[in-house]
């Protein structure tokens, strides 16, 4: 029976190693086994070489497996995997090594050796506290005062003194951080199901939402990890409202954060590397040409440079990242051709992390990728892009939902396909009302598409001319610029009065504000 290869989480594991890991593994187990011919190795090698998970085919290459005992030869494979990764990654992780302090120090302590398991404890105390892991600390503490309430030392009145002090410390600490963190990602969620604030009410429930989950003190916090969640929870709060000032503002203080203290690149790359995309974001929505250019070329230096990238997630983020930067290049200097050019490339890295990328992802490079075919006029691919968001059922980014099939019915338009656009003209517009995701902008674009079938052709460039009238009006409007960000409507509709196509119209407007 042929299974999903995402379905096997051992197939997924092996296939995620690197050959120095892989190398590792084996040279682990025979070192910690009495025998050389080892089931998992093999197991190990069948599964290796496998392109896809078969099970039939694996049982085949293990003429000594039985089926019923394939399930437990397969978790102890498991298990020891992620041993051997453990061992081979302690020196990359802070993490790592402070859990292993920590298992020596409890080790210790079952043995009685209470000294030396205070010895070891000092040491990932100092580990901790060097890197902000204050989580971390409470495990550290509450053993300390276990052993202080059997292990009776002359300093112990001050110890235990000391030690009390620390723990309300670090539960204030840890309690702040949690409210901060929480509220982070809650406005995350909400932005990732939603997507942005499409009215008035809608921004007023959020401020009301945001208001109540924001700690008092909040501004007075100067942690590290206090910092980055605040800075964080104003990212969302303001992308949300689609503030994109103070949305720069606070990307680019969630950046100076690491600047500030550059040792914690290495602890939390993750935060770091997404503190960029969304400083890249900011520079995007506010048309900052200069200032995406050299994020951009920051965040390529990185990339190449940095230790972190050894790590799959960083490698596939930083790639994700970067990738939609430069597609959202194109999409303001009006390159679309070059961006084009891009898609293939784009397409088998996809591929290659196909298991690791997530819908959301994919259906933000699907629209991209679209945008850029629409720009040149290649309809019959821009459709094919979109169908693929359409066609989704996650319940994700109902606005990228709603945009897509706008943009569909668009591109039908453009290739005079009347009579289907008549009838998804009624289908969209019927979503996107449920949706409550009708902005002026788009209800300007129903009216025109819907009168326009009854438009002699010589007088259509009269309706684009009143088209691009009411909706010009509408481009410093807040509520509306989500319009205009998903979809340069007002640039589409100049290409249909200038006969060129919409990329051409971009690029012109892109060379005309370098010049200002």
């Amino acid at each position: 029976m042929m299974s999903n290869r995402l379905t096997d989480t051992l197939f997924q594991l092996i296939h995620a190693l690197e050959k120095a890991e892989k190398r590792n593994f084996k040279l682990y187990v025979k070192r910690n086994s009495a025998k050389e011919d080892l089931k998992i190795i093999q197991l190990f090698d069948a599964l290796d070489k496998q392109s896809e998970y078969d099970e039939r085919a694996l049982l085949k290459r293990l003429p000594d497996t039985e089926k019923p005992q394939l399930a437990n030869l397969k978790t102890h494979l498991y298990k020891q995997l992620l041993a051997s990764l453990r061992v081979l990654k302690s020196t990359e992780s802070v993490e790592l090594q402070m859990n292993e302090q920590l298992d020596y120090a409890r080790i210790l302590y079952n043995k009685g050796l209470f000294q030396q398991s205070l010895k070891m404890l000092e040491k990932a105390r100092e580990l901790a506290t060097a890197n902000q892991k204050f989580n971390f600390l409470s495990q550290v503490t509450s053993l300390e005062k276990k052993i202080e309430t059997l292990y009776i030392t002359s300093s112990m009145s001050s110890k235990v003194q000391q030690l009390s002090q620390e723990a309300l410390e670090v539960s204030t600490h840890i309690f702040n951080v949690s409210r901060l963190s929480n509220l982070a990602l809650q406005l995350y969620t909400w932005y990732i199901t939603n997507g942005h604030a499409r009215n008035p009410g809608d921004e007023e429930s959020l401020k009301v939402f945001f208001a109540n989950l924001l700690p008092h003190n909040a501004q007075e916090l100067s942690g590290f990890y206090e910092r980055l969640y605040l800075y964080q929870s104003y990212v969302w709060f303001a992308f949300i409202r689609q503030d994109f000032l103070q949305y720069y503002r606070y990307s680019q203080k969630w950046v100076d954060l690491f600047a500030e203290q550059p040792a914690m690149i290495r602890v939390e790359g993750g935060h770091y590397i997404k503190g960029l995309h969304n400083l890249l974001n900011a520079h995007f929505d506010l048309r900052n040409f200069k200032a995406l250019a050299a994020t951009l070329r920051q965040f390529e230096a990185f990339a190449e440079t940095s230790p972190l990238m050894q790590h799959n997630n960083f490698r596939i983020s930083t790639f994700v990242y970067i990738t939609a930067a430069k597609l959202n290049q194109h999409l303001i200097e009006g390159t679309f051709k070059q961006g084009i050019l891009q898609v293939p490339a784009i397409q088998l890295q996809m591929e290659t992390f196909k298991q690791h990328i997530d819908k959301h992802r994919l259906m933000v490079f699907n629209y991209k990728i679209a945008t850029l075919y629409f720009g040149v006029a290649d309809y019959n691919h821009s459709i094919d892009y979109l169908q693929q968001i359409i066609n989704d059922n996650s319940g994700l980014r109902h606005d990228l939902q709603c945009y897509a099939r706008l943009l569909h019915m668009m591109a039908h338009f453009e290739l005079g396909n009347d009579t289907l656009v008549e009838y998804l003209m009624k289908s969209v517009y019927r979503y996107m009302a449920n949706m409550k995701n009708l902005t002026v902008i788009e209800q300007e674009m129903f009216k025109f598409l819907r009168t326009s079938f009854k438009t002699p052709g010589r007088k259509l460039k009269t309706e684009f001319e009143a088209l691009l009238q009411r909706i010009k009006k509408y481009e410093n409007n807040r509520f509306e610029t989500r319009a205009f960000a998903y979809l340069d409507v007002v640039s589409w509709v100049e290409s249909k009065l200038e006969g060129k196509p919409m990329s051409d119209i971009i690029h012109r407007k892109y060379l005309e504000s370098k010049h200002r």
